[in-house]
């Protein structure tokens, strides 16, 4: 099993605060079996030894040193914690704050030092969380299923959701053919389920008020269409997970559920680019770097979209967003798309980050902006 700490978009946006010398972000990969979790421990304590080395050099005081020291040494000897992992680390240290996060994607090993934390490698879990619910709809039950990355599939207890259908009108069985009223038949058993959806949905509301993890159906017609049109869920996603629900497990629905959020994910991008390309038409998007990073000095970045691998290393002017490239990576060079996005947290934007071919413009950023500076 893996264990897996996402961050939260919250979680991003106060490491990214941060703003102190000798911050230290360690990033590698990591696994689930006894070898990889041993080679990652080595790995972590080889990254230690040269942020140490590293701050000495740039001059960084000795008590920070030794208390940034002090925080890896305590993760180091936690064989706990080196049991039970994902499939990559990222660890923050700066001698007062020492946050470690288990990620379900792959990233590169890497050990940064400057006044401020490394932190875009982490906004892909953020982007595409992996996260949803499957309401698993039959005739005779119907379970929901919340998914994610983090731990197996699990039913989630919903206060006065229904049975089935019969019980959730009162009936022992819909399927006989005794005229009630004008109901009766075919007719009068698409009408129970219409009542059977109508009281799922009710109890689900106070649930789903304040989500906007995706809904997505598993179920055979008639009820699919019947609860599509019923449901006042946003964010009921438009492709089904077909079939009989009850002859799938928990598991087996989360899995064809990750397809399906796959493609959501695709149509999202899309999207994005899509509305990325009228905007730079209309000239309320940019894609040049140097402008990006004046509007993100100057809170005028509402989206922004960065590439996940791709790294500028250079400074942005404080004051006026000016910036100046470097050659290689140092201490004093963050990065400057880092730096862009933590600005524009600053300023509540959106941020995603993507591969280098989903990003509008093709350049290592590109931003929608709230007006022209």
């Amino acid at each position: 099993m893996e264990y897996k700490d996402i961050p939260t978009k919250a979680d991003i946006e106060r490491i990214s605060a941060y703003k102190e010398s000798g911050s230290v972000s360690i990033y590698l990969p990591t696994g689930t079996t006894p070898p990889e979790a041993d080679r990652a421990r080595i790995e972590f304590k080889n990254h230690l030894a040269l942020a140490a080395r590293q701050l000495e050099a740039d001059g960084v005081p000795k008590q920070r040193i030794a208390a940034i020291q002090r925080e890896g040494e305590t993760i180091l000897e936690d064989r706990d914690f080196w049991r039970y992992q994902s499939r990559s680390l990222a660890v923050f240290l700066n001698g007062e704050l020492s946050e470690t996060f288990r990620l379900p994607n792959r990233l590169s090993s890497s050990c940064d030092i400057a006044d401020r934390f490394y932190v875009k490698p982490l906004l892909r879990a953020t982007t595409f969380p992996q996260t949803a619910y499957i309401l698993a709809l039959a005739g005779n039950s119907v379970r929901l299923i919340r998914v994610s990355p983090e731990a197996p599939a699990t039913i989630v207890d919903v206060p006065g959701l229904p049975k089935d259908v019969a019980s959730s009108v009162g009936k022992t069985s819909v399927s006989g053919r005794s005229a009630e009223g004008r109901i009766q038949g075919s007719e009068g058993q698409k009408v129970r389920m219409l009542e059977y959806v109508q009281a799922i949905d009710r109890a689900l509301h106070p649930l789903l008020a304040n989500s906007t993890d995706p809904l997505i159906l598993a179920a055979a017609e008639p009820l699919i269409g019947i609860y599509r049109g019923a449901s006042t869920y946003p964010h009921l996603v438009e492709e089904v997970i077909t079939g009989n629900p009850e002859e799938k497990t928990e598991e087996e629905l989360a899995t064809a559920a990750r397809l399906v959020l796959d493609k959501v994910y695709a149509a999202k991008i899309a999207k994005l680019k899509e509305d990325f390309e009228a905007r730079i038409a209309a000239k309320t998007a940019l894609v040049d770097l140097s402008d990006i990073a004046r509007a993100a000095t100057y809170g005028a970045v509402e989206i922004l979209v960065v590439d996940i691998d791709r790294r500028v290393p250079g400074t942005i002017d404080d004051e006026t967003g000016v910036v100046t490239l470097a050659d290689d990576d140092e201490p004093s060079n963050y990065g400057v798309v880092d730096e862009i996005i933590r600005r524009s947290f600053a300023s509540k934007a959106k941020v995603y980050a993507l591969r280098a071919e989903d990003v509008p413009g093709g350049g290592a950023a590109a931003a929608a902006v709230r007006f022209p500076v």
